[in-house]
């Protein structure tokens, strides 16, 4: 039995989660990857793969098995790439990782005219705040905003940076008023994401001036969503990207508060595994990003490329001075 194919039927298991959805992708039957899978496991004498009838998990040899096994694959499909024409028309599985704010508002409506453009190439969208390890979770790509990654085998792509704003529902400024100063914001119901650097710390400037103010949180959350919604519903004051809370701001339902003051900017960049040669599907899926946040970010949102970002129509928008606090 191919010792390679056995080697693909496990990675892609581990993957996916799932040997069916293994064996589609393979293009086998069932029966036929739970064969390779078993003879893998004989004839490596362990058991790699732990399953009952509601999951599975890897055991400690199936994860150093797969931390092994990954890059020799990937580096097989790559040179498959270079002598094919997948480098032309990508095909099979590609893995992406970002928050879940980002891809509710960028990767899901793009993923249409995505598809027409590569209809052979499938695309897995794994949402999560946490930076998880490419290997580990069979990542190709992340949208992280980190701008340095520790591994230094991970390349870094910057999209751009983007303003952050302080904001809250007008039921909330009406019952509790709008913080003039960022002094006043520790009298006020604070709704903060936790997986933010120093969360619980907000450094505001206004010219020469900088002031470093702690606050509490009435809401602490892992999820940009949530935080907005609990604005929405007059809880607090969130700190978010603008593109989070864009429409919110365009449509009333949040008003930005300290007016002039600037939050730092949050960077946004795209990383994936360097390797000798970029498989295509993760070159192909890298463009589009760009181009369609290019094309579909409200302007003012992303600043610091003005001339790969630059909107490219005209869109409604709310002017930077007025929708963003500290922008």
């Amino acid at each position: 039995m191919d010792r390679l194919l056995q080697l693909e039927v496990f990675s892609r298991t581990a993957e996916l989660g799932s040997l069916s959805k293994a064996a589609e992708t393979l293009r086998m039957s069932n029966a036929a990857a739970s064969r390779h899978l078993s003879a893998l496991e004989e004839r490596l004498a362990v058991r790699l793969i732990e399953r009952n009838t509601r999951r599975q998990w890897l055991t400690e040899a199936g994860q150093e098995l797969l931390q092994r096994c990954s890059p020799l694959l990937n580096e097989l499909a790559e040179a498959e790439d270079a002598v094919s024409d997948r480098a032309l028309s990508p095909k099979g599985m590609l893995r992406v990782t970002s928050s879940l704010s980002f891809a509710m508002i960028y990767l899901a409506p793009m993923l249409p005219a995505f598809r027409a453009l590569y209809p052979d190439l499938s695309v897995q969208i794994i949402s999560a705040n946490r930076y998880l390890d490419f290997i580990e979770a069979g990542i190709d790509v992340a949208i992280r905003t980190r701008e340095q990654e520790p591994d230094s085998n991970i390349i870094v792509r910057r999209i751009g940076q983007m303003h952050r704003v302080l904001a809250a529902a007008p039921s909330y400024l009406e019952k509790h008023g709008r913080p003039e100063h960022p002094a006043d914001l520790a009298r006020h119901n604070m709704l903060i994401y936790n997986l933010a650097n120093d969360p619980y710390s907000l450094r505001l400037s206004q010219g020469s001036t900088t002031q470093t103010i702690r606050i509490a949180p009435t809401l602490d959350s892992n999820d940009g969503q949530i935080i907005c919604g609990a604005a929405r519903a007059g809880l607090g004051i969130l700190i978010q990207p603008l593109y989070i809370v864009q429409s919110d701001i365009a449509a009333g339902r949040l008003v930005p508060v300290l007016m002039g003051w600037e939050l730092p900017l949050l960077t946004m960049n795209i990383a994936y595994q360097n390797r000798v040669r970029l498989p295509a599907k993760i070159r192909v899926f890298s463009d589009f990003l760009v181009s369609h946040i290019r094309e579909h970010s409200e302007p003012g949102i992303w600043i610091d490329a003005a001339r790969a970002f630059a909107p490219t129509r005209s869109r409604r928008a709310i002017p930077i001075s007025r929708a963003a606090s500290g922008t």
